[in-house]
């Protein structure tokens, strides 16, 4: 656990079902006076009609809004260049809205600092590279699981190299987030899953990395146990608010976690799974889990018994181990509870690709270096092969 460590979050936090409806009002806290908006959204959104909702209230306040479209699931840097030249900055924005899951959420972030910084998304790549701070930036996240609302990363793919990268600033973190549970009632089951599944990833990463420190643990254990508690029931029953609520709840603190600690070779090893065969984020990580804490187990025994415990998962009577390999058996059984798949054959991964992931995945250093264990391209390649049963 590292002995000194900083912290800086986003600025006002608004939570609580419904709670998207005081966005107008809310828009006092930002720092400047907001008169036009870019709202950057998915169809799916559009389709349930809070976007129509938002653009009327919005409207009443004499603010005039524009719908940003296009922003692709697991965007490219390409696509989100293209956005950005030919939706976003014609419209030159006084402000940033999101309305969606993690991939919108992390493009707004990047607009809202390409619109006063005029490098190209290319030379952000990596830690602190953004010069300026971006334009009022509000995020409200519809999935709970990214947790990209309260971080100050955003994922792009680069097609060309087949790998997914991180853009990690203090300027991307918003200046208003509003979390409305509302808005994931009717998320379809693959997507609750995949997403409740990421943001224990999170969590449980952050709790293990070598830059664990208080403050990651305090938020990555509550997060835990919140969806650790809810991730079946609101699986299996959709409309449940109060354990959509906890899933939100569980999401956002494991985004601070990972704020705070960073996340580790789960996420290192399923960002090549994603650029190369386009395997959905939280569902490779959700793979990966298991199979990653088996790899570290001897290195992080007390740490994954103190989950176990926290989670009620082993009684007085476990040992450590004992109650550490309940907690990697019980990650494999809520996988299984919510369909996660557990064969990359499906996705078309086959063992000829393993030295190409492997390859690729040992290029995540910034993460690598999170892990409690090094891991050898053999060491990656076995993991990878554990999911070709």
């Amino acid at each position: 656990m590292t002995t000194t460590y900083h912290f800086q979050t986003v600025k006002h936090i608004v939570h609580g079902a419904g709670s998207l409806a005081l966005l107008p009002e809310k828009l006092a806290l930002l720092d400047v006076p907001i008169k036009r908006i870019a709202l950057i959204t998915q169809p799916a959104m559009e389709a349930l009609g809070v976007i129509a909702q938002v653009i009327a209230a919005l409207a009443a306040k004499d603010i005039e809004v524009l719908i940003v479209r296009n922003v692709e699931p697991e965007p490219t840097i390409g696509n989100v260049e293209t956005v950005f030249r030919e939706q976003v900055a014609p419209f030159a924005p006084q402000a940033i809205l999101s309305i969606g899951g993690g991939s919108v959420l992390d493009a707004a972030k990047l607009f809202a600092v390409r619109l006063t910084n005029d490098q190209p998304l290319r030379e952000w790549l990596g830690i602190d590279l953004i010069k300026h701070p971006g334009v009022p930036l509000i995020l409200v996240p519809s999935t709970a699981g990214t947790g990209s609302e309260v971080t100050p990363n955003a994922i792009v793919t680069l097609p060309d190299e087949e790998l997914k990268v991180g853009i990690v600033s203090r300027h991307l973190l918003p200046q208003l987030v509003i979390l409305d549970a509302s808005l994931t009632l009717k998320l379809p089951q693959p997507i609750t899953a995949a997403t409740g599944m990421d943001a224990f990833v999170h969590a449980l990463e952050s709790y293990i990395s070598t830059k664990a420190n208080p403050i990651s643990d305090m938020f990555a254990m509550e997060s835990m146990r919140l969806i650790g508690a809810n991730i079946v029931e609101a699986y299996q029953h959709g409309d449940s608010i109060k354990a959509r609520e906890a899933m939100m709840l569980g999401s956002m603190y494991g985004g601070l976690a990972l704020t705070a600690a960073g996340t580790a070779a789960v996420h290192a090893l399923a960002y090549p799974l994603g650029g190369m065969f386009n395997i959905t984020h939280g569902v490779a990580n959700a793979m990966l889990l298991p199979h990653v804490m088996a790899f570290n187990l001897d290195a992080i025994v007390p740490r994954l018994a103190n989950v176990a415990r926290a989670l009620a998962l082993s009684t007085a009577a476990d040992s450590d181990a004992d109650a550490a390999q309940k907690l990697i058996e019980q990650i494999a059984a809520w996988t299984a509870a919510v369909d996660i798949p557990q064969d990359l054959r499906a996705f078309g991964v086959g063992e000829q690709h393993l030295d190409a992931l492997a390859v690729a995945a040992s290029k995540v250093k910034r993460l690598l270096g999170n892990n409690p264990k090094v891991l050898s391209l053999d060491d990656m390649k076995a993991i990878y092969r554990r999911l070709l049963p």
